[in-house]
């Protein structure tokens, strides 16, 4: 669930890319064997506060993205519930939403081309064996970039059955959402090869 980059620069712009990156990949790592709510719940605590830390107007973007989640979340929370495991669907979810706002924090306040440039170093080794690295970058910023766009599309979609239908949309939607998701990326797909593709990063000679 990645929010677009903040109008405004904040002090967690001013940190380097590669710091913000290495923390959430670290906390990753730190949280995946933790199950005590307790823990997980003051985990998630510590990042809405860290989001709220960059003013109002960060905590209502990611508010907005964040909104989509929770249906999935309570769907795996019920299936937890079901099956007699609450303790461990509770803290599913704490992790889930923990480290989902740590991944938005991270692209709020990162500029997409700062993000892009880091990519490339560190795949850079792997130009020796013929990846194009910038194809690679390049990749990696669209799905940051139109990952939000397609959730605000899905958003619209809801709205509109909702508006049609008292039925629950559940599965009918998937279509819909997929076509729009196959759509953008054709159009993204021609607004590249009318540039010229994707340059290698490769020297020749």
């Amino acid at each position: 669930m990645l929010s677009l980059a903040l109008p405004r620069v904040s002090w967690a712009h001013r940190v380097p890319a590669t710091a913000k990156l290495a923390g959430l990949l670290v906390l990753s790592l730190v949280l995946f064997p933790v199950k005590d709510p307790i823990i997980l719940g003051g985990a998630l605590a510590a990042v809405v506060m860290l989001t709220g830390s960059l003013g109002t107007s960060a905590m209502r973007q990611t508010m907005r993205f964040v909104v989509p989640l929770l249906f999935m979340v309570g769907l795996l929370l019920l299936f937890h519930i079901v099956f007699g495991q609450l303790r461990d669907g509770i803290a599913i979810v704490l992790r889930l939403l923990t480290m989902v706002l740590l991944a938005n924090f991270v692209t709020m306040t990162t500029a997409l081309s700062e993000m892009m440039a880091l990519v490339e170093k560190l795949f850079a080794p792997f130009a020796k064996i013929g990846v194009n690295v910038r194809a690679v970058s390049v990749a990696m910023g669209l799905a940051i970039r139109f990952t939000p766009v397609l959730l605000t599309k899905s958003g619209l979609l809801f709205d509109a059955w909702r508006a049609r239908s008292q039925k629950p949309a559940r599965w009918r939607l998937v279509v819909p959402i997929g076509l729009a998701a196959l759509d953008d990326a054709e159009q993204i797909s021609d607004a590249l090869r009318a540039r010229g593709g994707v340059p290698s990063t490769r020297r020749s000679g």
